[in-house]
């Protein structure tokens, strides 16, 4: 965690999308966004689980890491604030977005704030952060931000730009994750 005040706050989004474009990442880039200007100081990455399908796969399987990789895992567990994003696949999250999550060491994610976000088909899919989301992150002992932002195809407007509704969202969540990042970092 960030403990002094003159430090930027390490912002760290996963990308669990693995279409291009892809309306995850746009959802994640437009909370990063929101959370660089709601507080001073901010340094972002952008994490996206699709580059490391291959690398993630091995690690799994055959426990053979990648400095790509293990460099991925090692900013995650280090950033200050994480915003986690992913598409809804039959109910849950994308099992590419879980196999990263496998890899992340535990200990590090304790007390971490996290932002959740996923997208999807339809509103109907909304429920699956409170259903599969927020439990993962309970495991880690994250500090889960309380707004979490689904969007479905029709949140986004012209070239997948977040409309007026989702975009007031996004500036709730993000506001609301700047200010618990600042909280813990003074209390860390």
């Amino acid at each position: 965690m960030t403990t002094q005040t003159d430090e930027a706050i390490q912002v760290v989004a996963v990308n669990g999308g693995v279409g291009f474009p892809s309306s995850t990442r746009s959802l994640t880039d437009a909370l990063v966004r929101e959370v660089a200007a709601s507080a001073p100081g901010v340094s972002t990455r952008t994490i996206d689980v699709r580059d490391l399908a291959s690398d993630i796969a091995e690690a799994t399987v055959m426990g053979l890491g990648s400095a790509t990789l293990d460099e991925s895992l090692r900013a995650v567990e280090r950033a200050d604030l994480v915003v986690a994003g992913t598409p809804v696949f039959r109910g849950s999250y994308a099992g590419l977005f879980k196999g990263f999550w496998d890899l992340v060491d535990p200990v590090a994610m304790r007390g971490k704030p996290v932002l959740l976000a996923a997208t999807g088909g339809s509103s109907r899919h909304q429920l699956m952060i409170d259903q599969a989301m927020r439990p993962l992150f309970a495991y880690f002992g994250a500090l889960v931000v309380p707004t979490a932002v689904y969007a479905a195809k029709d949140d986004f407007a012209v070239a997948g730009a977040p409309g007026a509704e989702l975009a007031a969202r996004v500036e709730r969540a993000g506001r609301e994750a700047a200010r618990l990042t600042q909280a813990a970092a003074r209390v860390a």
